[in-house]
């Protein structure tokens, strides 16, 4: 009976193939992609209607009454 305390190991062949150089860069990018998965979900949403302003925005507000739809006076000192 054979005692394996380092691990499984591979022969030197196997890691110099093909096969495991692009299993391995598969396995790098997988891992890139989600830790930046990960980190965007903890970061604040940002809406692409917050950054761009549209056209068809009203200028000024409007209500049922015109007078509040204009500018406040300033109080009298």
């Amino acid at each position: 009976m054979t005692i394996l305390i380092g691990g499984i190991l591979l022969p030197e062949e196997v890691l110099q193939s093909e096969f495991f150089a692009v299993l391995a860069a598969f396995v790098a990018i997988n891992t890139i992609m989600y830790v930046t998965l990960a980190i965007a979900k903890m970061l604040p949403r940002v809406y692409v209607s917050d950054l761009f302003h549209r056209r068809d925005r009203r200028r000024q507000p409007r209500g049922i009454d015109p007078a509040q739809a204009q500018e406040p006076a300033l109080p009298e000192a």
